[in-house]
């Protein structure tokens, strides 16, 4: 059927939902070499922004340098220029976005009749979130983060890839944690329950090897 043709054309868009300590930014890197899609993170992008200094990222950087949030229609119009390089013509990642209700409606009405929207939740208890993130080591010299439960450096201490040395984050102890996930339950029970209603989400069980998340993910997409 033409309908079904129709679907078929659009860009898939894979929106992960997950607690801190969930392994959403490890699953996702290892989703975009199985599915070949961009993984598109907020975080990066802004990196990317203010470095290259791009008028976006200039903009978001008046903010970043006051200590205040990026304001939601800025945060979009970062990603929206992403999404609409050419690598992201068949779909990609969402990783971090989107954060409120407020983005949520948005990105929605700007994906309508454009791509076929699928939200993943990794769903991981408190406890287990905080033991694998006070175990999370970021390297002093590439920044990339290693975690003992999800994702251990072959040599404690040492980054497999440049062999800088890696230290603990501040706000991985688990006092800081708890808040962090206070907040995050908080904020994203909206956007769940969005997602639940308009029949898009999906739920996997994320205390599970990440192997295993990985192909329940696959099997659901």
């Amino acid at each position: 059927m033409s309908i079904s043709n129709d679907q078929e054309k659009k860009p898939t868009v894979i929106i992960l939902l997950g607690a801190p300590g969930s392994g959403k930014g490890t699953l996702a890197s290892e989703l975009c070499k199985k599915k070949q899609l961009p993984h598109i993170s907020t975080g990066d992008l802004f990196f990317e922004n203010v470095r290259n200094k791009t008028e976006l990222g200039m903009q978001a950087r008046s903010f970043l340098d006051k200590g205040q949030l990026v304001p939601d229609d800025l945060v979009l119009d970062i990603v929206y220029d992403r999404i609409s390089q050419p690598d992201c013509s068949r779909g990609y990642i969402l990783d971090g976005i989107p954060k409120n209700i407020a983005q949520v409606h948005e990105l929605e009405d700007y994906l309508r009749n454009k791509a076929s929207v699928i939200a993943i939740k990794l769903n991981v208890s408190d406890d287990i979130a905080v033991q694998r993130l006070s175990g999370r080591t970021l390297c002093l010299k590439c920044n990339h983060v290693w975690n003992k439960e999800l994702s251990a450096p072959k040599e404690p201490g040492k980054c497999d890839i440049c062999g800088g040395e890696l230290q603990q984050r501040s706000d991985d102890t688990p006092e800081a944690i708890k808040e962090r996930l206070k907040v995050y339950h908080q904020q994203t029970m909206p956007l769940e329950k969005f997602y639940k209603e308009a029949q898009l989400l999906k739920e996997v069980d994320a205390s599970k090897p990440p192997e295993q998340v990985l192909d329940a993910i696959m099997a659901l997409i």
